[in-house]
């Protein structure tokens, strides 16, 4: 395509998104509105995944380790629970650690009934962080077989509520996402199927005079494109607006602190280019689907 070509079809292009202002506007709170919607959803995702990821670091396997060991053969079982798949690192607590900390949720009253206990009353531990807590209840049976642990304590419940709440958001986000994407291109091949029909003439005297099939496609293809760039653009400073909006209410709200959001800045870039490829794919191929049945070139 040449620069004198380019000209052409963007110009051609644009001066037909104004010459049907309506049905362009139409098309692009269309876009706008699914891009939101499906923005949103993407961004509810991305906020879930990343709060099941600080979930799972808190969410630690606890493994106890037999009283009959000593001291260093305790502590050489780290290097056999590190090489578990799946394990990310394993902290030995003593026994004096642990009998501490379990110490230091008391009131120095309430300490006092405990002052006639030693901490060998207490078992050595591991204090286990996975990779992945999906595999969570695996990797407690592998760690059972170890020689040496005595018992291992996961919470495979909260574990499995977790995945199973990552899973039904991120199904129903894409399910709603990809039919958001029909109907964008639907209205999107509707506004250039208008398009095309009002400039039937002027295709037939192109053809006439020798245009090729591309000479011809190439102003409705800028057409979708222009339509389709534009709407992602609003529609990013719109969610923009909109996210930064929810954040400050979760921030306000007593009863939603444990809801920790994600900063926009972090995601800003990466959704952008979602919505601009968006834009794009919706766009163009809204106009490339049109012209392929409705243009007899």
């Amino acid at each position: 395509m040449s620069r004198n070509n380019f000209g052409y079809f963007f110009r051609e292009g644009l001066g037909s998104i104004f010459s049907h202002g309506f049905m362009s506007f139409a098309s692009v709170c269309v876009i706008v509105a699914c891009l939101i919607i499906m923005g949103s959803f993407t961004l509810l995702v991305l906020n879930v995944n990343n709060m099941i990821e600080e979930w799972e670091s808190e969410n630690q396997v606890v493994a106890f380790v037999d009283e009959a060991l000593t001291d260093e053969e305790a502590r050489a079982l780290e290097a056999r629970i590190e090489s578990i798949d799946n394990v990310s690192n394993a902290v030995f607590v003593s026994r004096d650690d642990a009998f501490a900390k379990y110490l230091s949720g008391f009131d120095e009253e309430e300490n006092d009934l405990f002052s006639d206990l030693e901490p060998t009353v207490l078992r050595h531990r591991y204090m286990v962080y996975l990779d992945d807590i999906e595999f969570m209840a695996d990797t407690q049976t592998r760690l059972v077989e170890i020689d040496g642990i005595a018992k291992v304590n996961a919470h495979l419940e909260i574990s499995e509520g977790f995945v199973a709440i990552s899973r039904v958001v991120g199904v129903v986000s894409l399910t709603i996402i990809l039919i958001l994407l029909v109907v964008s291109m639907f209205i999107m091949a509707n506004t250039i199927k208008l398009t095309t029909f009002d400039r039937r003439e002027e295709i037939a005297i192109m053809k006439l005079v020798g245009a090729t099939n591309g000479f011809i496609r190439w102003p409705f293809v800028f057409e979708g494109l222009l339509l389709g760039l534009f709407g992602s653009l609003v529609a990013f400073l719109i969610q923009w607006g909109i996210y930064e909006f929810v954040v400050v209410q979760i921030d306000k709200s007593a009863t939603m602190q444990l809801i920790e959001a994600m900063s926009f800045a972090t995601i800003a870039l990466p959704l952008l280019g979602i919505f601009v490829a968006t834009g794009f794919i919706v766009g163009i191929g809204g106009s490339l689907t049109v012209i392929r049945k409705y243009l007899k070139v």
